[in-house]
């Protein structure tokens, strides 16, 4: 494996890490399009900031950019706060907008530079070892000192506020009863959302920078409750997608970051089948499991309510369970055996009578 190659992953590591951080966060705050929308409108900001600099390498213009996108927040906000559109309503409102008006000025203004929509958000990784810079003696790619660095901003932000964060997010009205500022930490984290999706652009492109952002997180949900294996998750399955889509488009000769996201994609639709408690696979298991159990305490109740009665013989035979509960002779007959390996009813010449077990299975339903 030659050094572009390593460094190519490496890049895509650091990036799949910075972003999936405050992804998480955006996923649980039913924010996820939000990055969307700033991965957008901060291409605003970068004009406004050449328009105003005149050089585009100037590191001001990342300012402008996480500027414009907490304006794009803040507007958002705005709207969402008259109680006349919804929040995603409002997020679609927004972004066009600023993002339009970046577009014209750049048509307008900005003709003869090197600033375009492409320039800006789409991104290649395969040319991303090419810009390099000295770094304590040593030639590294820009991209991967530049994401470095953010990936220790997004990690010292949220070791540092942790209980903050996690307060505002669970419990906003909780955290300012406490003496915390929900709206001061609303508004870092999407400045923190808004210097990472601005510094990954040059090297991955915006839609991966979306893709980095939402998806890990949307995976990590399914597979845990608790915020810190959450967050481990979500950096884990950008990992494994970073690596796993880079020797996918080694082998089907296809881009790199479209490979990138195609597999974190896949990887999320792994979660949603297989996942412990919220996959697919597993609700189905567990309404199946539910369906037998509810079958089984119906029918330990209707033994019960003919127990010790005239009718008990003919009601509390197996052969009259289709006459009473309408089932199916191949259904009752399964439950009853699903029962009598639970204990909770015993068979004798197809009367069925209950065990001390299934008593009070019954009676607690019953008092329930």
């Amino acid at each position: 494996m030659s050094s572009a190659q390593i460094e190519i992953q490496l890049i895509g590591l650091v990036v799949a890490a910075a972003c999936a951080l405050p992804g998480v966060f955006l996923v649980l705050r039913g924010m996820a399009m939000m990055s969307d929308a700033i991965s957008h409108t901060v291409l605003l900001g970068i004009v406004l900031g050449f328009m105003a600099l005149g050089n585009l390498e100037s590191p001001w213009l990342i300012i402008a950019a996480a500027g414009m996108g907490l304006i794009t927040v803040s507007l958002t906000e705005l709207l969402n706060r008259t109680k006349l559109v919804k929040q995603d309503a409002a997020i679609g409102l927004v972004f066009p907008a600023l993002f339009s008006l970046a577009v014209i000025l750049i048509s307008r203004f900005a003709r003869g530079v090197h600033l375009d929509t492409d320039a800006v958000l789409l991104g290649e990784l395969a040319f991303a070892p090419f810009n390099r810079v000295d770094l304590l003696g040593l030639s590294v790619p820009h991209s991967l000192a530049l994401m470095a660095v953010v990936l220790l901003i997004n990690i010292a932000f949220i070791a540092l506020f942790y209980k903050e964060l996690k307060l505002a997010t669970f419990d906003a009205g909780l955290a300012m009863a406490l003496g915390f500022s929900p709206a001061l930490i609303h508004y870092g984290l999407m400045a923190l959302v808004s210097v990472t999706a601005v510094g990954a652009f040059d090297a991955v492109g915006s839609i991966l920078v979306v893709a980095f952002m939402v998806v890990p997180g949307a995976g990590a949900y399914l597979l845990t409750d608790k915020l810190e294996r959450m967050l481990l998750y979500a950096v884990l399955i950008g990992a494994a997608g970073t690596i796993g889509g880079y020797w996918a488009a080694r082998w089907l000769d296809a881009n790199i970051a479209g490979s990138m996201a195609t597999m974190i994609g896949l990887l999320f639709v792994l979660c949603l089948l297989l996942a412990p408690q919220r996959g697919l696979v597993a609700i189905a298991a567990r309404r199946r499991r539910q369906r037998w159990q509810f079958a089984q305490t119906m029918l330990t109740i209707h033994l019960l309510h003919h127990e010790g009665t005239p009718e008990a013989r003919v009601e509390n035979r197996l052969d009259h369970l289709h006459d009473h509960l309408r089932w199916e002779a191949q259904f009752a007959q399964q439950v009853v055996q699903r029962a009598r390996e639970g204990g909770l009813i015993r068979l004798a010449n197809d009367h069925l009578e209950l065990t001390a077990q299934g008593r009070q299975i019954a009676e607690q339903n019953l008092r329930a």
